[in-house]
């Protein structure tokens, strides 16, 4: 049992590296997906995803957004890498703006979005990691 423990203490934790669209429109509104599943659902996050070896991480963004809500964006410029250690795993999140080129935003994944103006955005359950994100948002 304390050998358990010893090794959960001692072994490198997991590492996941992700990229996260903070999609924003004309009208300075936020687009925040909630999730449906894991342990973390109901929670709200950008969406986004992992990247694949040797995608760079707009090729990623690009693909996980098509792949979660059939839409092109565009991505503008990274905003923030969050560092984050979740309970089972460390995170590196790397957030970039972006806006809508084509498409509708249809929920393929998500079980709920919203647009959401900066006064809003702590009005929902957001991820911790996205939190980060959510402040610079909030504070400006």
């Amino acid at each position: 049992m304390v050998f358990r423990s010893l090794i959960r203490i001692f072994a490198p934790m997991k590492r996941i590296e992700v990229v996260a669209a903070i999609i924003h429109d004309s009208k300075g509104r936020i687009f925040a997906t909630q999730r449906g599943y894991g342990e973390f659902k109901d929670y709200w996050e950008f969406p986004g995803g992992k990247m694949e070896p040797g995608e760079t991480p707009e090729e990623a963004l690009k693909r996980e957004i098509w792949e979660e809500l059939e839409t092109r964006i565009m991505v503008e410029r990274l905003m923030d890498t969050v560092e984050w250690d979740y309970p089972a795993f460390h995170l590196t999140m790397h957030c970039y703006l972006c806006h809508v080129e084509s498409g509708h935003l249809e929920l393929k994944e998500h079980e709920d979005a919203k647009w959401l103006k900066r006064d809003e955005l702590k009005c929902v359950n957001w991820l911790p990691a996205d939190w980060e994100i959510v402040s610079i948002f909030a504070t400006k």
